[in-house]
């Protein structure tokens, strides 16, 4: 069955970075927001990079804008394989407007990849385009190659290696 993405990205007219995920888990789906699964590990690290709370997404929202990230993904639909969220069964990729977007936003500088399926969906349409790009790793509970730690160290990194980061802490 065809799946359509349907979150607006978390996008601000002064956002640097663009974080990509590939598309949204089931979990995210059905609270209606990123990176919702409790085990992704995606937003203890900005938690942690930050010093920023992020128990509700009001918070999560903030924390985006004050530190000038912003939150979408590469894929706009897809067929879902298997009833799960593991990004192996993702088939049939359209990939989301990119060229629209970075037009729309032109303050981003950067566009970091949330794992490598990310970038491959990304990269089958808009290699061409002049961006600076970084791949992370992936912050889903499925990807256990790398600990928290060294997740948390990937990401400060490239946050820090970006403009106008001076609130994170060290």
């Amino acid at each position: 069955m065809r799946e359509q993405h349907t979150f607006e990205p978390i996008i601000f007219e002064d956002s640097k970075i663009l974080i990509l995920g590939s598309f949204p888990s089931i979990k995210s789906l059905e609270d209606g927001f990123y990176y919702a699964h409790p085990r992704n590990q995606f937003w203890s690290i900005l938690e942690k990079i930050f010093n920023h709370p992020v128990d509700t997404v009001p918070q999560k929202i903030a924390l985006c804008k004050e530190h000038h990230i912003a939150l979408f993904d590469s894929a706009k639909s897809l067929h879902r394989k298997n009833g799960n969220s593991s990004d192996t069964n993702l088939s049939k990729i359209e990939v989301n407007d990119f060229e629209a977007l970075l037009k729309k936003y032109p303050h981003i500088e950067k566009i970091c990849f949330n794992g490598k399926k990310s970038e491959e969906i990304f990269q089958k349409k808009y290699k061409h385009l002049p961006i600076k790009r970084c791949l992370l790793p992936s912050s889903s509970p499925a990807y256990v190659k790398m600990s928290f730690d060294e997740k948390l160290t990937q990401y400060k990194t490239a946050l820090y290696a970006s403009s106008n980061f001076s609130n994170a802490r060290s």
